[in-house]
Parts: structure tokens; sequence; C-alpha cells
């Protein structure tokens, strides 16, 4: 861990501001990524491309006109070890400005995401999620609601321990089904408590969490940390 966190910033990470974003699920969502790894990559996808749009809008250019980059590691549990699939992300604080030759010239930084920001881009990932979902024939919607579909899924001899483990109940036992009593990690008192969120329909993205460019130990902590 610590080797491919150094490698991560003496070599993939330029002098650059670099931003963590933390994306979670529904609990409908966490039960399929878990059991269609193939799904979740697709949708990493999805999540890249909207990030990676707001920040070169943000920043004042084009797609055509701008580059920027990320590392993700996706996480499958959370801080209880309960199965919690949500991605990591690394991200740019800004983008590349394109020169006509392909090459990436100065880099345009760009300020920390506001909570207004982070709800609209929170709702554009969720959209666009329920509508990949939707042409996949895993996603329904009636005039109220969207919930995911028995079409393609496969029932599992795992799937009731993995139900349990995402809402946090006991899932064997004379005590199945009962919720499990946890501790909320309190931050550090480094960080704020007040830290930006966008909260959509069960999507949360969180991106409070920075280096600037010369905090490369910093840097090396995020890395470590995903």
């Amino acid at each position: 861990m610590a080797e491919s966190a150094a490698l991560l910033v003496d070599e993939v990470f330029p002098e650059q501001p670099v931003r963590q974003w933390v994306l979670s699920f529904p609990y409908p969502l966490r039960f399929l990524f878990a059991s269609r790894p193939a799904i979740m990559g697709q949708v990493l996808g999805i999540v890249y491309r909207a990030i990676a749009g707001h920040l070169i809008k943000k920043a004042g250019l084009t797609r055509k006109r701008a580059r920027t980059g990320a590392v993700t590691l996706i996480q499958r549990f959370g801080s209880a070890l309960n199965l919690n699939v949500h991605f990591h992300m690394l991200f740019l604080d800004g983008a590349y400005v394109v020169g006509a030759d392909g090459t990436l010239q100065r880099f345009r930084p760009v300020k920390a995401p506001t909570t207004a920001e982070l709800t609209e881009l929170t709702h554009t990932i969720a959209e666009r999620v329920g509508c990949f979902l939707q042409r996949q024939g895993l996603l329904e919607r009636d005039a109220e609601n969207s919930y995911l579909t028995g079409d393609g899924l496969e029932a599992g001899p795992m799937d009731q321990l993995i139900d349990h483990s995402i809402t946090y109940r006991i899932a064997v036992g004379p005590q199945a089904g009962r919720k499990v009593f946890t501790l909320q990690t309190l931050p550090d008192s480094g960080e704020a408590f007040d830290d930006p969120v966008g909260q959509v329909s069960g999507f949360s993205l969180h991106a409070g969490v920075a280096a600037k460019a010369r905090q490369r130990q910093k840097l090396e902590r995020l890395c470590r940390y995903i």
C-alpha cells in the first residue's frame, strides 16, 4: 500500500492540486454492483465523465480544449466492515488546456465545489446512472418511483448475507434481522465538520478534502487512504 501510494505521487500525479471525491450509492445499487462488477465498471465511466465535465466547465474550457484526470479505487466495505460499494476518486483539481498540436499546456485550477454545485452534480450522476440501468433492463420507472428489476439478475446463495451486510443487520443466528449497534467515527480534528456534500435519491457525493500542488505528503496520505 505504501509503495503504491509513493508510485502514484512520484510517477502519476503531476505537481498540481488534487481533490478527493467520494461517491456512495443507494442500498439497491450497492447490492447490484456487488453481484454485477461489469455493470459497476460501466457506471464508474459515467461518474468519471460527469465529474471531469464539471471540472472542465468550471475551468472555463470545453472538452475539446481540455483534459483532466483521476485515480479511482472501488471500495467494497464501510468503516463497520459492512458491504458498501463506493468510489474513492482522486481528481486533478482543475484542467489542462490542450494545444493545437494535442499537447497539454497550462493548468487551470478551480475553486472547491459548493454544496449547491455538488447537489447539481449528484443529480446529474443519479440521472445518468438511472438512464443507463434502464437501457440495460435493470431499472424500471413509473410516475413516482424507480426500482430494480429481476431481469438479468440471478439469485445466489449469498444474496441474503449481502442484503443484511448492506443494511447493517445481523445475518444469521437467533438475532438475525436485527440492526447492528455501531459507533460513528468522529472527524479528524484537522478536518472541517461542515464539508460540502451533495445528496440526491440515496446518492451521496463528498469533495471536502484536497491537497495543494506542493502538499505532496498530504497527497501521499490520500493515496494511502484510498
